[in-house]
């Protein structure tokens, strides 16, 4: 079987028949350990070579009898449900976690009354355990953990994850036991020691790094019932698993690593990923899954972030033509390729990508349609452009989806600022922008003066507009935050931290002048301690952090912002052996 075991990840058809030939000769017999752990390998190297189905379908027959085979089953499930956020597949990954988790616990080691009543005084003799029993205790630990984020996913609401929470207790006693085996038994006493430990590193990293990045109040729970969740072991246990790329989880834990640095520090973080790291991650999945659309997205993803959207736009494109079978996957390039087009200012192009996101996907058509007339906004001034704007922004409210009674926090600021452009008389200032600001595009935008100078422009161009108009507008002090924020912005990514710092601080001074855009006064207020964080004065930034999270409730996307105060607390508790900035 060793052969099979040893396929390239790079399945060419000739591969492929051998490995099949192999595999019919064992499955005549009965399905073990060491045979399912290659099986389950064979399915991530196709998952990962564009051919999705195929790889779930290879696993299928064995899902109620074989923990690994149920447990790539359940993985492979989990990441087209983590990738397209699409109910159905929401749903398909929970049942099957459901089955893995049942058939995982069944293996696991058994303990008489007797053997618990021992524990306590006595330490564990894993030498007692079977094979079967050790991998058994990892898969349980696996599934369970799987489930708890797919909790989180499937209601899309802070208490349900935390419900879940504190139901995976066994999740994190499980991959304490699987670290103490991993440190008692060696390669000449278990079976499959690499795909194991790589298995425990990925646990326990992704466990950490998972609960790390709540905000403050939850966390305090969590670790009053015996959870802590500690960032920088989850990054380093993960890297160790990484580096083992040819076992069962070594690419697992490279996607999930690169999941982390270049897509959720930056949607519920400051930006803060480590993209020199990705950097080291990627380059060995690239050498051996070349056409892999899943790295090659993220390779663009860390271009984009670098501020080479060139370049980004290219591997983009790359990962949507590599393969045509799981088109949902296109859907997450799409979003990708529309913010490159909007920081190029290319308007109409990134409209077009949000169209075919509103026509194409389920996740929300709303947020597609208000981005659409968004960015049409900015291609004219002409009557038809402003009809179709003024269309596009009424067909927002009736595509609002509801779960549970509650509608997405994007979606209902997409609602409010529609609601503002009636108020006043179909007219809406820098929209475009102020998401591309939501989404943390700014981030990457300021890492390119040649992106930046023309967003500043148009900003700069809004302010004089506004302040000519001052009299005449209503709701002047929104349009005028909602600028002086993004001016903000931009200055700060120049380096001009006093002259951000005063746009931040008259945004803060009207804050009882906001009657819509409630929300720019805690960001402004954040924003500032970011600034504090940049200057090396950290008790004033954690003050300034204190005063958002305490000072301002019932806003726009408030969760949103409470995730990045959180963020920006730990990048306190690490900038502080930084060197601070020059303030210009």
């Amino acid at each position: 079987m060793a052969s099979a075991c040893n396929v390239d990840p790079e399945l060419s058809d000739d591969d492929e028949e051998i490995f099949e030939d192999a595999e019919d000769t064992v499955r005549a017999s009965e399905m073990d350990l060491a045979v399912s752990i290659c099986d389950a390998k064979a399915a991530l190297n196709l998952f990962l070579n564009n051919r999705f189905e195929e790889a779930i379908k290879r696993m299928e027959p064995w899902i109620d009898s074989s923990m690994y085979h149920s447990l790539a089953h359940t993985t492979l499930l989990y990441m087209q449900a983590m990738l397209s956020f699409e109910k159905p597949d929401i749903e398909a990954a929970i049942q099957s976690t459901k089955r893995s988790i049942n058939l995982a616990h069944s293996l696991r080691k058994k303990h008489t009354m007797y053997d618990t009543l021992k524990q306590i005084s006595q330490k564990i003799d894993y030498s007692t355990y079977t094979d079967i029993e050790v991998h058994a205790e990892l898969v349980f630990a696996e599934t369970l953990l799987l489930r708890a984020v797919l909790s989180f996913v499937q209601d899309e609401n802070l208490m349900s994850f935390l419900k879940g929470a504190l139901k995976i207790k066994h999740c994190y006693q499980s991959y304490k036991e699987c670290r103490k085996i991993a440190e008692s038994r060696d390669k000449a006493t278990l079976s499959d020691y690499e795909h194991f430990s790589s298995g425990v590193n990925m646990g326990i990293g992704a466990f950490n790094l998972m609960i790390s990045q709540l905000p403050a109040r939850v966390l305090k729970l969590l670790e009053f019932v015996g959870f802590s969740g500690n960032r920088s072991l989850g990054l380093s246990e993960l890297r160790i698993g990484a580096d083992k790329i040819h076992s069962l989880r070594g690419p697992l834990c490279s996607l999930i690593l690169l999941g982390y640095n270049t897509m959720v520090t930056y949607i519920l973080g400051t930006g803060e990923g480590d993209i020199t790291a990705s950097e080291e991650v990627i380059q060995p999945c690239l050498q051996l899954y070349p056409q892999s659309a899943l790295f090659l997205f993220f390779h663009g993803r860390i271009e984009q972030i670098k501020g080479d959207i060139d370049k980004a736009l290219a591997l983009l494109l790359r990962s949507v033509e590599s393969q045509s079978e799981w088109r949902q996957f296109h859907h997450i390039c799409y979003w990708e390729l529309m913010w490159c087009y909007a920081y190029k200012c290319d308007w109409l192009l990134a409209m077009k990508y949000a169209e075919k996101l509103a026509t194409e996907n389920k996740w929300s058509k709303a947020t597609y349609t208000y981005l659409k007339g968004s960015f049409l906004s900015l291609c004219g001034e002409d009557e038809q452009t402003e009809s179709l704007v003024k269309d596009l922004y009424s067909q927002v409210p009736e595509l609002i989806q509801r779960f549970a009674g509650k509608s997405l926090p994007i979606e209902k600021f997409a609602l409010k600022k529609v609601k503002l452009y009636k108020a006043q008389n179909c007219q809406l200032n820098l929209a475009a922008l102020e998401m591309i600001y939501v989404w943390n595009g700014f981030s990457i935008i300021g890492k390119n003066m040649e992106l930046l100078d023309p967003i500043s422009q148009l900003i700069e161009d809004s302010i004089n507009k506004l302040i000519s108009k001052k009299d005449q507008l209503k709701y002047y002090f929104d349009n005028y935050s909602l600028a002086l924020l993004l001016k903000g912005v931009c200055l700060a990514m120049k380096g001009q931290l006093f002259q951000a710092d005063m746009c931040y601080q008259e945004i803060i001074s009207h804050a009882k002048d906001l009657k819509f855009d409630t929300y720019l006064a805690p960001w402004a207020t954040v924003e500032q301690a970011l600034l504090r964080v940049k200057m090396g004065e950290y008790a004033e930034a954690s003050d300034l952090l204190d005063c958002a999270k305490s000072n301002y409730k019932g806003y726009a996307l408030e969760s949103r912002l409470h995730f990045k105060i959180h963020a920006a607390y730990t990048s306190i508790s690490q900038s502080k052996s930084a060197k601070p900035l020059t303030v210009l």
